[in-house]
C-alpha cells in the first residue's frame, strides 16, 4: 500500500522535469528483468521516468527491444561498455550505442589482479580510453569512465584518478556519488576540482554506518533512499544542475530497489 501511495504521488505531481533529465540506471532491476523485461519497463515507465543507462537487450531482439521501449516512452541514451570490448572490439561498442540511439557509452571497471591497482593499470586505461574516446567522438558519442574507489589509492601528492582526470584528453567521467564517497574522497570537492571533466552521475546513498576503503565492493544492502544516508545528494544535485551536468542516473542496487527508488524520487522532486 505505501509503495501504491508513493507512486500515486508522484504520478500526481506530473513528469519528472529538471534542468537535467533524471534517469535509472536498468542494473538496479537486474533480477526483476531475468524474469519480466515487460513488468519492468511498465514500472519504470509509473515512476515517471522516461530516461536510461543501459546496453542490453535482456534476451529479446534489438528490434524488439526497442519497441517495447518506445511503446512506453523509453530511452536509452548510455549504454555500458566492457574494457576489454573497448580494446578489442571498439566497432561492436559503436554499433552496439548507435543501434540503441545512444548518445553516451560509460564503461564501469578496469580488469585488476584482486585488490593491486596500481600507476601501471591506471595508465593502462587512461591511454586506451582517450584511444576510444577519439573514435566514439567521431561516431558523435561521448566516452566516461565510472570509477569504482580503488582509483583515489595515493599517488605522487594526490591519487591515481587526479592522474587519470588530468590526462582525460577524449573521455570524461560518470561520478558515482557513493563510490566515490565509499573511497574516502569527498564527491562535492572531487566535482569541484574537475568540473568539466564530468559528464554523468549516478545518484546512490550510503547507509551511515559503513565504513570506507577502495576496493570498490560493498554490500549492496548498504544503498539506502536518497536523502537519508551519508552522501550529500542535495549538494551534489545542486552542483551538477550549475555545471550543467545531463543525465544523472539513480542508481539502487539493493533488494529493496522496487520500494526505495519512488521514495529516492519523491525526495529529488523535493530538492
Amino acid at each position: 500500500m505505501k509503495k501504491l501511495i508513493i507512486i500515486l504521488l508522484i504520478m500526481a505531481c506530473g513528469p519528472l522535469v529538471w534542468a537535467q533529465e533524471v534517469g535509472l540506471q536498468l542494473y538496479s532491476l537486474r533480477d526483476k528483468f531475468k524474469t519480466d523485461v515487460p513488468g519492468s519497463l511498465d514500472l519504470i515507465k509509473s515512476w515517471g521516468i522516461t530516461k536510461l543507462e543501459g546496453g542490453g537487450t535482456y534476451g529479446m531482439s534489438m528490434e524488439d527491444f526497442k519497441k517495447a521501449l518506445s511503446d512506453r516512452d523509453l530511452e536509452v541514451v548510455s549504454v555500458g561498455a566492457d574494457y576489454n570490448e573497448l580494446k578489442d572490439d571498439l566497432d561492436k561498442v559503436i554499433k552496439n550505442a548507435k543501434d540503441f540511439g545512444a548518445k553516451y557509452v560509460m564503461v564501469a571497471w578496469i580488469p585488476h589482479d584482486g585488490n593491486t591497482f596500481t600507476f601501471k593499470e591506471a595508465k593502462e586505461a587512461t591511454d586506451l580510453f582517450n584511444m576510444a574516446g577519439k573514435r566514439l567522438k567521431a561516431a558523435g558519442l561521448q566516452l566516461a569512465y565510472h570509477a569504482h574507489g580503488y582509483e583515489f589509492r595515493p599517488y605522487e601528492g594526490g591519487t591515481l584518478f587526479d592522474y587519470m582526470a588530468k590526462n582525460a584528453k577524449d573521455f570524461g567521467f560518470e561520478m558515482d556519488l557513493y563510490w566515490v564517497q565509499h573511497a574516502g574522497a569527498d564527491p562535492l570537492a572531487v566535482l569541484n576540482t574537475y568540473p568539466d571533466k564530468f559528464l554523468l552521475l549516478h545518484l546512490k546513498d550510503m547507509e551511515e554506518n559503513v565504513a570506507y576503503n577502495d576496493t570498490g565492493h560493498e554490500d549492496v544492502e548498504t544503498n539506502v533512499v536518497l536523502g537519508t544516508g551519508k552522501v550529500d545528494i542535495a549538494g551534489l544535485v545542486k552542483r551538477a544542475k550549475e555545471l550543467g551536468i545531463e543525465y544523472l542516473f539513480i542508481e539502487d542496487e539493493s533488494s529493496r530497489v522496487e520500494d526505495q527508488v519512488p521514495q529516492s524520487l519523491l525526495y529529488l522532486k523535493g530538492l
